[in-house]
């Protein structure tokens, strides 16, 4: 069953705020109980069943109905009313003869309900309660003071600043400082929003590890020249199949995709930098570079070799269709950073770097591979090549790219595995074939 409590509602604190209104009421009814001023025992008992009245209206209004909606508003300024009356209400009740001073039932209601109000931490609140109940204050006061005979204006104000004064200003400095305490806490929270706003949108594209970089060093959103690793994910005939798949089919498999690359990249510590219809980019190394940033790019790379083998053959399996995937992997000097375009900006890398994996995520397809992976990539690992049937490549040309690297790919047909849907009619003759034992550890590669 859905709940019928608003967003803001905190059970806690209106609990304390609940008690602390019904204390006020406990202070009315004993002081109507044990008497006071004959002549105000009317006003009194209208206060008290008023008080009672608001009390629980004010109660199932606060617990249904937003904090900031007018109804909260409205009892806000009936409890002011109210303590405003119960202030001087012998002033009202009573000849002139009698002592006009404060009773003490009155200013611990007057204060109990001010701290009632803060427990709301709306300062607007605090600011219409307090300002309601110091006019009335200063009026009551004024008036207190005209009732009595003065023989001149030296008397009247004498008259006026007595002891009550005194109160009237230690309660405006009380609601000051309530005031100050909800202005904090709007602002708090405003802060806390945006921050958990920030780490929601950033959490869609970096790993924890990342964002907490990135929210705890500001200064790393700015352009800089680093190195990292740069991959690329793309799902092969991913086009057809969008030209022919019902929307529904479409979004379920390209969601489905997504989230186990985005998943496996951020176990690795890396980044999506985009997403680009069915490609993924995604940088390891940035913001924050460490000296295994190749390792853990080459070790994200495998896994999701198998496990997007693995996605194929499941969603195959269940009458979806087998799409195939390649991945594109290269290590170099990036510029990375927020890039500013007037009215777009994005967290992003740029440079040759990233055109290289790029183009090496499309060689898969002519190599008949999985992930092909550039002899830098090799050449920065900190430990051991992992296991795999690797296929040395030296002086491989890229499309649109004059000087040729040395590149490393899995050849499917020696690690026992058939399922790759490419022609091996085009396959260049690799001149080196190694499997993990005789591939050299990292730094001795040979990357000219």
């Amino acid at each position: 069953m859905k709940s019928s409590l608003h967003p803001d509602w905190d059970s806690d604190r209106e609990i304390r705020s609940i008690l602390l209104r019904f204390v006020a009421f406990a202070i009315l009814v004993a002081n109507l109980v044990l008497g006071g001023t004959e002549g105000a025992m009317t006003t009194h008992l209208v206060v008290v069943v008023v008080y009672l009245g608001i009390s629980v209206a004010s109660v199932a209004t606060t617990r249904y109905v937003p904090r900031n909606s007018w109804p909260n508003t409205v009892f806000v300024v009936l409890d002011a009313m109210l303590v405003a009356l119960l202030l001087y209400a012998h002033i009202l009740g009573g000849p002139v003869s009698e002592n006009h001073n404060l009773t003490t039932s009155g200013l611990a209601v007057a204060f109990i309900l001010l701290v009632h109000i803060g427990l709301k931490l709306d300062r607007r609140l605090v600011l219409v309660f307090s300002g309601i109940v110091l006019t009335s204050w200063v009026a009551m006061l004024a008036i207190t003071a005209a009732r009595h005979p003065a023989e001149d204006v030296a008397s009247l104000l004498a008259s006026f600043m007595n002891q009550d004064l005194g109160l009237t200003v230690s309660f405006g400095f009380t609601a000051f400082a309530i005031y100050l305490l909800a202005r904090d806490h709007d602002r708090t929270r405003r802060e806390a929003i945006k921050a958990d706003r920030r780490r929601l949108n950033l959490s869609r594209f970096f790993s924890p590890f990342v964002v907490s970089e990135l929210q705890e060093r500001g200064d790393a959103l700015g352009l800089q020249r680093r190195k990292a690793a740069i991959m690329f994910v793309d799902l092969r005939d991913f086009t057809s199949f969008a030209e022919t798949a019902p929307a529904p089919e479409l979004a379920f498999v390209l969601g489905e995709y997504r989230q186990l690359v985005s998943q496996i990249i951020f176990e690795h510590g890396g980044t999506v930098d985009k997403f680009i219809g069915d490609g993924v980019m995604a940088v390891f190394g940035h913001p924050k570079p460490t000296e295994k940033d190749a390792d853990r790019a080459l070790a994200c790379a495998l896994e999701l070799v198998d496990a997007l083998s693995d996605w194929k053959r499941h969603s195959n399996s269940n009458g979806l269709p087998a799409l195939h995937a390649a991945v594109g992997l290269h290590y170099g000097t990036v510029v990375g950073g927020v890039l500013d375009s007037g009215c777009h900006s994005e967290f992003t890398v740029i440079g040759d770097t990233v055109n290289v994996a790029q183009r090496l995520e499309t060689m898969a397809k002519s190599l008949a591979t999985p992930l092909v992976v550039s002899s830098d990539v090799i050449a920065h690992l900190h430990s051991t090549v992992p296991s795999a049937a690797w296929v040395k490549q030296p002086l491989a040309l890229l499309h649109g790219r004059r000087e040729p690297i040395d590149v490393w790919y899995i050849d499917r047909r020696d690690s026992g595995r058939t399922d790759h849907p490419y022609e091996t009619e085009g396959l260049q003759t690799a001149t080196q074939r190694s499997d993990f034992q005789s591939i050299p550890r990292a730094n001795d590669v040979d990357t000219a």
